[in-house]
């Protein structure tokens, strides 16, 4: 099993329980394609350094994930269509 990162920027204009909704969908994902989540870090909202679709703030998360190598590539598929969520990266994290 690979360590995974997946950062998140999820829509600031949106209502609490809907921003909730949308990271515990994300968490959902990654069990779904067969991740362990180890970690789920909330750094609150943040400017971002440049305007998103008319948005000056995001809401920004990390999420920390065990999964065999063709889970991040699934996981960032359903994302891509998530419409609150902004932007999103997953990287591989060192050992």
């Amino acid at each position: 099993m690979t360590k995974y990162e997946l950062a998140l920027v999820v829509n600031a204009k949106i209502e609490e329980d809907v921003r909730v909704a949308t990271v515990d969908k994300v968490k959902a994902y990654v069990e779904k394609f067969g991740g362990t989540i180890t970690n789920v870090e909330e750094c609150g909202k943040k400017r971002l350094a440049y305007d998103i679709q008319k948005m000056k703030e995001g809401f920004y998360y990390f999420i920390q994930f065990e999964s065999a190598s063709d889970v991040p590539a699934n996981l960032e598929a359903s994302v891509r269509i998530m419409e609150n969520v902004i932007r999103y990266l997953c990287v591989k994290q060192e050992a």
